[in-house]
């Protein structure tokens, strides 16, 4: 038979059932603390031996192999900031080393997005080692991008990022947004890098190692300096850095390229004479040059000799009947 319960009985019944459920949600709760804990520690184990073995990669510089795997995991870590700058960085590795050129803009498309986007997940990084790789993609994609290698190898030189190449690239980039004043500042830097650019201890950054770099070889730092100095209208100093790279150097096409751009000068200066030597000494040099028979016998016609012109403009065609200028003269 039912038996009817004071108040007091339901009280102590309830307050029974709320020490077992307590009970049972504080068990539920440190099991679920104590899997969590597992499960976490676990990730992070895994996390841990996932960078060991990347950093152990690039260090055998197995670069496609890096760049398969942090894509492959960024699937499902698409926050990660360690394998958005690795991804980064080993994409930009990948990107420098392609011949096709389709390929390489592929590669730095995607170290752009990927060390973007570490930027804006830790946002305030002072990690050089992004702002420089970022200034070389943007340089690398094209002169149409050069503001934004200015801005983030500018940004790498601020934290005192130790590369070798930054005032090189900085130099070319600054040519590209037609500043040349800083293009000239630039180069001088990487010619005498004691003046500012020391070489300094690197930051002790986490992370993986930085990108290769080589230093700028100094007879094309020496042409660029001519070229930005020539855009300023600085004729005799431009002149004196060609001279300087023509007695420096050991590459012919350099050479070349700086006698071309000095023969220029004479002619701008109306020293023909001048002018005519470093465009013989080219075809002397260098063997048959269609462009340098063409311009000594633009030479030859402005003073009058146009047998001279005209045997140039038809040596310069039989070398390159392609020569447009060339063509043009002899009426072709």
């Amino acid at each position: 038979m039912f038996k009817p319960r004071s108040w007091s009985d339901y009280g102590r019944y309830a307050h029974r059932n709320q020490k077992v459920n307590r009970g049972v949600i504080i068990i539920f709760f440190s099991i679920l603390i104590l899997s969590g804990g597992v499960f976490f520690g676990s990730r992070r184990s895994r996390l841990g031996n996932d960078r060991k073995e990347i950093l152990r990669l690039w260090e055998e510089a197995s670069y496609e192999e890096v760049f398969r795997i942090t894509q492959d995991k960024l699937q499902t870590n698409p926050l990660d900031y360690f394998l958005l700058t690795t991804h980064g960085m080993v994409a930009y590795q990948l990107a420098v080393a392609q011949i096709n050129n389709y390929d390489t803009l592929v590669y730095i498309d995607r170290c752009i997005w990927s060390l973007r986007k570490a930027l804006l997940i830790n946002d305030g990084a002072k990690d050089g080692r992004i702002f420089y790789v970022l200034g070389k993609a943007y340089y690398e994609k094209g002169v149409g991008y050069a503001d934004l290698a200015v801005k983030f190898l500018e940004a790498a030189r601020e934290v005192s990022y130790d590369a070798r190449d930054i005032p090189e690239y900085l130099g070319l980039a600054y040519a590209g947004i037609h500043d040349y004043h800083s293009s000239v500042a630039a180069f001088s830097l990487a010619l005498n890098p004691a003046n500012d650019f020391e070489r300094r201890v690197e930051n002790n950054l986490e992370g993986p190692p930085n990108p290769a770099i080589s230093a700028y070889p100094q007879d094309l730092l020496l042409l660029a300096i001519a070229r930005s100095y020539l855009e300023l209208d600085e004729s005799d100093t431009a002149k004196a850095y060609l001279l300087r790279c023509i007695e420096t150097s050991m590459d012919s096409q350099v050479i070349i390229t700086a006698r071309f751009l000095l023969g220029g000068l004479f002619e701008n200066s109306d020293d023909k004479e001048g002018a005519i030597s470093q465009y013989l000494t080219i075809i002397e040099e260098s063997g048959e040059n269609a462009e340098a028979h063409y311009r000594l016998g633009e030479l030859y016609a402005s003073m009058g000799d146009t047998a001279r012109s005209r045997f140039e403009w038809r040596t310069a065609m039989r070398i390159d009947p392609t020569h447009k200028q060339a063509r043009i003269r002899l009426n072709l």
